[in-house]
């Protein structure tokens, strides 16, 4: 019986073996949670105290103020800002006590700030139970073990990530089985991108202009989301 927290996993996985064009689904399921956060922090959640406490305290990191910013709801935007500046602000200029004592701990605050995002911590923790969705369905279910090896590729980064988790997650038994699969799928694509960007690179070489483009045309866009992911692809509201 499916439970309510496998269906985004089961959904992504089935859209991918559907439509190879849809491609790694750990990348979607990343993007779903990305358009939720997004759309969640720019709508009512942004007025929710203990959420707005801890925007306050994390910020957000160039990527998602990007996104936002490309949201136009600038009103909801600067009001997030208001109340992050003001954080900052205290961080930066200490008063009191705490302005006597040299403000070394300040700094280091303010260096944290900056490299931390509220919207990344966010996804970050759905999306590591996600994984470890997928690699239990694996050994839990042989309809999800179909759809597995249907998948066209895993990007690098997930593939890197879903084998650590399986590595950690499944038996000895189960765990040989899931790595030759997801091997297949892996250097079956490699095969295949290589073959593509080394046909692109030929198109450029005169004696090859009359031959036809084959499936290379977009080799070089898809080799970047196989090699770096496909992120971040919500699109602006």
């Amino acid at each position: 019986m499916e439970k309510i927290y496998t269906i985004p996993v089961n959904e992504a996985f089935d859209r991918s073996a559907e439509e190879k064009a849809c491609g790694c689904p750990f990348c979607s399921l990343y993007n779903m949670l990305e358009q939720n956060e997004i759309d969640a922090i720019l709508g009512a959640a942004m007025m929710e105290p203990d959420i707005r406490m801890e925007t306050n305290k994390k910020g957000f990191c160039k990527e998602h103020f990007d996104i936002m910013f490309g949201y136009k709801n600038r009103l909801g935007l600067a009001l997030i800002l208001e109340s992050h500046l003001g954080e900052n602000h205290a961080a930066a200029f200490p008063k009191g006590l705490s302005s006597l004592m040299g403000g070394g701990s300040n700094v280091k605050k303010l260096s944290e700030m900056s490299c931390s995002c509220y919207v990344c911590d966010k996804i970050e923790y759905h999306f590591s139970r996600m994984l470890d969705t997928a690699v239990l369905l694996y050994a839990e279910e042989d309809a999800f073990r179909k759809k597995f090896a249907a998948q066209p590729y895993f990007c690098l980064p997930h593939y890197a990530r879903m084998m650590e988790y399986a590595k950690s997650k499944l038996s000895k038994k189960v765990y040989p089985e899931f790595e030759k699969t997801a091997k297949g799928i892996e250097e079956g694509y490699y095969t295949e991108l290589n073959e593509d960007i080394s046909w692109f690179c030929k198109k450029f070489d005169y004696r090859y202009e009359e031959e036809p483009w084959k499936n290379s045309k977009d080799a070089v866009e898809r080799a970047i989301k196989f090699l770096r992911s496909d992120l971040h692809t919500m699109k602006n509201k």
